[in-house]
């Protein structure tokens, strides 16, 4: 009776630590239940890589892996990865002061404290503005901060149309160019579609329309901390540094959702999509490292360097989900079906 206890009371703590469904990212089995979850919910697409190697593809209803869709805020995370470009290149810091550059802040009792890094962190105390309507870049450096730097959290556009004008002004030139010429051509990245404002400026916030197998080159570089058929294309510490939260808000890093667990207390400051990413922390079968492109309307981009694993979810209902409108679909719930085969 005694060893009975024992057992049951092992088996109890191994479900609990999330062995008792370990992660399989190769499952076809696992990837199918994940499919047809996606497809009751809109998807368009599901892609999954391990190991650099794509091992399931679905594409219902009007998806299609030649038809490319957009990203939403899924186009955030490119910002990041942007910078860390421009840091390795000697363009910039990722702790500078952007008065140095957006000079007409220098004056500012709270936009000169500023850095670069509290920028994409979103912790910048400058308001995230409507989600969906990115201002002009000459408008977005225009807007005040309404709070001290490292003392709130703030999601929404504008602060990312302000590293577009920053961006401009270091280069000299177009961001998207460099994210072109720097990134994207070097893995063979194509996108069909790049939104731009009335300014002729690239919408950094939204606005990019990429097919999931590009997507996914985008996902892969990242998780491969930088290097791209065995050529190095970004610094993997400077990298690293992308997947480092913020003291305000521990799930958002460098423009990335972070799958980490986080405290009662601290779940009314994230916003909408970090309680949604939130729900990753800590659920059993799920890897503790996984990271997060979000866009409106469910549009995922997760990696995973514990399972060397890229997973691009694309479905339809942007405009739903921005007014309010969302489907059932769940992140933990997909993931779990993904990874161990249970809801």
């Amino acid at each position: 009776m005694h060893r009975r206890t024992v057992l049951k009371g092992l088996a109890a703590w191994v479900a609990s630590r999330g062995f008792a469904h370990a992660a399989q990212p190769n499952n076809p089995l696992f990837h199918q239940r994940a499919a047809a979850y996606s497809a009751q919910n809109r998807g368009l697409a599901l892609l999954v890589m391990v190991d650099g190697q794509i091992v399931f593809e679905d594409y219902p209803g009007r998806g299609s892996p030649t038809r490319a869709h957009e990203l939403a805020s899924g186009t955030k995370s490119f910002c990041g990865v942007m910078a860390v470009a421009a840091a390795q290149d000697g363009l910039l810091v990722l702790d500078e002061p952007l008065a140095q550059t957006l000079t007409e802040w220098q004056n500012d009792p709270l936009r000169s404290q500023i850095t670069l890094s509290q920028l994409l962190h979103l912790t910048s105390g400058i308001p995230g503005g409507p989600l969906a309507r990115p201002p002009t870049y000459q408008a977005a450096i225009q807007t005040p901060a309404e709070a001290p730097p490292d003392t709130r959290f703030s999601y929404g556009p504008i602060p990312f149309q302000i590293f577009g004008e920053f961006m401009r002004r270091k280069l000299k030139g177009d961001p998207l160019r460099y994210l072109e010429r720097r990134i994207f051509e070097p893995i063979g990245l194509e996108y069909a579609f790049w939104r731009r404002g009335p300014d002729g400026h690239p919408h950094l916030p939204s606005g990019a329309f990429l097919t999931a197998r590009n997507w996914a080159r985008f996902g892969e570089l990242v998780r491969n901390q930088g290097v791209w058929q065995g050529q190095r294309l970004l610094d993997a510490g400077l990298l690293e540094r992308c997947f480092e939260p913020s003291r305000v808000n521990p799930i958002y890093g460098l423009t990335w959702w972070l799958g980490r667990p986080i405290s009662p207390a601290q779940r009314a400051a994230i916003g909408r999509v970090g309680r949604e990413i939130d729900a990753l922390g800590g659920t059993p079968g799920l890897p503790d490292d996984l990271a997060v492109a979000a866009g409106a309307g469910d549009q995922r981009l997760y990696l995973s360097r514990q399972l060397r694993l890229v997973v691009v979810r694309q479905a339809e209902g942007i405009v739903e989900s921005l007014a309010g409108r969302r489907t059932a679909f769940s992140d933990a719930t997909f993931l779990r079906l993904l990874l161990t085969g249970q809801p």
